[in-house]
């Protein structure tokens, strides 16, 4: 459905067009006479103008029919100038674009709309800046209002909605449009829970049954698992892997490799919450392998530093998965005592026997409780620690575990009984 070949766009830094015609010719004339930009702000730093920039550098791959693509990457890596580019916004410096079908593309909430025209109307300017003809917008208006959830606003002018009300119209529309290639680019971020979830089964249907392709960026790794087949992984412009999701959202996150046995603590930087730290953890280190297979438990020995003297001191730690979703949690149940400028060592064993396969962090707090039941921080440090938990030999009947579907967590085996009724099996 689509082909990519070595796609690259260049674009000049500073070239005339980002300000009025009067500072461009101010600016012209300094540079020219090697004075000082007269247009740039007080303290603002120097651009090169002219220099060439390269958005997306040497792009190749392929889209199949019914494939649902993610294309994932760090801000500026390119994602959003490759969709303009498939969607004909712009033209490719070098490079060829194939297409097999209409483009559906929603590049952002709510384009073309006219803030004074209702919503009923600006289905139908819409669908036609989309491809629809007026016929084909009169059948599926209907679907259109009901999917949007908009019907009782349908004919109040746009620009008394709301954004969530914005993307929800828009989207509607998009998703109506009987287009081979439907483009998206993070515009369920505005949108509610249950409408992102709509819009996922709306997704999900119109690929299975219509065989339609869809290209999805999003920086939420959850919808991407759950809408797309693979992924490609943008990185300053370039085409770092293609291939499976998993895989690809492992690079983007850029977890962290698998921790050394030894992490030092000391001199990491803390979130506000867990500073000044009057407790101070030096480093934690893991008293087995940091790769373990699954149904292994984890040995651990933090080491820490206390400025002053503390009755009772717990230790909670969070585990999160390698997209920074919390997974499960460990806590003492009583505190121990420490003294001032006590250097003390805190043992302990992470249960993380039903922990699926993966890859994990470990974020360490040290707290206390004062006498109204409050919790006070003494320190505390988010994902200082990686480890991995690996597929055994015959877990999951050797099939490899999949996240977004069966989660973090597995169970015992389930047990079943066959039953008999009036003597029938």
């Amino acid at each position: 459905m689509l082909k990519i070949s070595h796609l690259s766009k260049q674009y000049m830094l500073g070239q005339i067009g980002g300000t009025t015609l009067r500072e461009e010719i101010q600016r012209w004339n300094a540079l020219r006479r090697h004075q000082e930009d007269p247009t740039k702000k007080i303290g603002a730093d120097d651009f090169i103008y002219g220099e060439p920039f390269l958005a997306l550098d040497d792009v190749s791959f392929e889209v199949q029919k019914g494939e649902r693509l993610g294309i994932i990457g760090h801000n500026g890596a390119g994602k959003s100038t490759l969709l303009k580019l498939i969607s004909r916004i712009t033209a490719p410096t070098s490079g060829d674009i194939w297409m097999n079908g209409r483009v559906a593309s929603m590049l952002e909430v709510g384009t073309g709309f006219h803030g004074e025209l209702t919503g009923r109307e600006n289905i139908y300017m819409n669908g036609a800046i989309l491809g629809m003809k007026k016929k084909e917008i009169d059948e599926k208006i209907e679907d259109i209002i009901e999917f949007s959830e908009c019907r009782q606003f349908i004919d109040t002018p746009v620009k008394r909605y709301s954004s969530g009300m914005y993307v929800k119209l828009a989207f509607s529309v998009a998703a109506h449009l009987d287009s081979e290639i439907m483009i998206m680019d993070e515009v369920l971020a505005v949108g509610d829970m249950s409408f992102q979830k709509k819009c996922l089964k709306k997704m999900n249907d119109v690929s299975r049954s219509d065989g339609r392709t869809i290209l999805y960026v999003s920086h939420n790794m959850n919808t991407i698992r759950q809408l797309c087949d693979r992924c490609i992984v943008l990185e300053h412009g370039q085409l770092r892997y293609e291939g499976d999701l998993e895989e690809g959202i492992r690079i983007y996150i850029g977890t962290q490799g698998i921790s050394g046995n030894c992490v030092a603590l000391e001199n990491m930087d803390r979130d506000p919450e867990f500073s000044p730290h009057t407790i101070t953890m030096k480093e934690i280190e893991c008293l087995g392998d940091t790769s373990i297979a699954v149904g292994s438990k984890l040995d651990f020995r933090l080491h820490c530093i206390s400025s002053k003297k503390i009755d009772e001191v717990f230790l909670r730690i969070i585990i999160r998965s390698d997209d920074s979703t919390p997974i499960t949690m460990f806590t003492t149940q009583s505190g121990i005592s420490v003294d001032e400028n006590e250097n003390f060592n805190i043992e302990m064993c992470l249960d993380v026997s039903k922990l699926a396969p993966g890859t994990y962090t470990i974020s360490p707090v040290l707290y206390e409780v004062n006498e109204f039941g409050n919790n006070i921080y003494l320190d505390g440090l988010k994902e200082v620690f990686v480890f991995e938990i690996t597929q055994s030999l015959g877990f999951n009947n050797n099939m490899q575990w999949q996240q977004k579907y069966w989660g973090y967590f597995f169970n015992n085996p389930l047990q079943i009984r066959k039953g008999f009724v009036d003597g029938k099996n």
